[in-house]
């Protein structure tokens, strides 16, 4: 399993993109894994070069896009500075709110990335069916912002997986399953297909919806979401605004007009993984249940 579909391309995946994926994946993986020594590292460092590190995400576009004849100077100056200005914000964001009462910047900051990736500004940039890339370090430049610089806290960003982190995801996917479901065959966006997929293809399927679908979108929507407007707003308004938002994302997703019944689902699964977050503030609960949803749509209801 890796961050390619598993359907193949039409070309060979050269060693240039293997070599971006793991430099891809490596900030990724090491905030969720080994994030207090990685902020006691970059704490180490001083100031210009703690704010001019994330520049070096260019590094996995240049490889990608110069193997397939795709560099453009432009792109790559987007990839360097992006995540540079991201880690500006935030040291700002840092300096001006030391209580983490959720600042302008911060807000600015999830903008820019949520509708990067949501609308797909950044796509062009890349080869075909490699677009993947662009969602993953908009994800990297992110954790750098809000996680090394802001050290912004209770994200719950911790992959780490508890007990707990399980059967919370779990009932929560238990709650919001009939209630989707029904809700989705009466309005004839879910159609069940009477099929039983083979255990090794559903168990590949749930571990890539959880690592390259749930895991982004939680640490997004909730880990920083969620957690900062429940800072200015409270409990309940920060979960219902962030299902609404959450649901608003997916209005261009399978159709070409603006989809209203995915806008739907998708805001009451919203509710049901801010449900799981905010329990014990943990990405990897809401992301069980994220990615649970996603898989049984996929194998039975698409």
């Amino acid at each position: 399993m890796g961050m390619f579909p598993s359907g193949g391309f039409g070309f060979t995946i050269g060693p240039a993109i293997w070599i971006a994926a793991v430099l891809t994946l490596i900030p990724l993986l090491a905030a969720a894994f080994f994030s207090r020594g990685l902020v006691a590292l970059v704490e180490r460092l001083p100031l210009p070069a703690r704010l001019l590190c994330p520049a070096a995400l260019c590094v996995p576009y240049v490889l990608v896009a110069s193997s397939r004849g795709w560099f453009r100077w432009d792109w790559f100056a987007l990839y360097a500075l992006l995540p540079v200005a991201v880690a500006g914000l935030q040291w700002q964001a840092r300096e001006a709110d030391p209580v983490q009462r959720g600042n302008w910047r911060d807000f600015l900051v999830l903008a820019i990335l949520g509708l990067a990736v949501d609308l797909r500004w950044f796509e062009p940039a890349w080869p075909a069916h490699l677009a993947v890339f662009s969602k993953i370090l908009l994800l990297d430049a992110g954790i750098y912002g809000f996680i090394l610089v802001r050290q912004l806290d209770g994200v719950g960003f911790d992959l780490r997986l508890r007990l707990r982190d399980v059967t919370t995801g779990l009932r929560q996917f238990g709650w919001y399953a009939p209630i989707a479901i029904a809700l989705g065959l009466g309005l004839s966006f879910l159609h069940f297909h009477a099929v039983w997929p083979r255990p090794l293809t559903l168990g590949t399927d749930f571990l890539f919806t959880f690592a390259f679908i749930a895991v982004p979108e939680e640490l997004f929507f909730r880990g920083w979401m969620q957690n900062l407007i429940e800072r200015r707003l409270g409990r309940t308004p920060a979960l219902l605004a962030t299902a609404v938002l959450f649901g608003l994302s997916h209005f261009n997703k399978r159709a070409a007009h603006f989809n209203w019944r995915y806008v739907l689902l998708a805001a009451l699964a919203g509710i049901f993984y801010g449900r799981a977050w905010r329990r014990d503030r943990r990405v990897g609960a809401s992301a069980i249940t994220h990615a649970c949803v996603d898989t049984i749509w996929s194998q039975w209801l698409r």
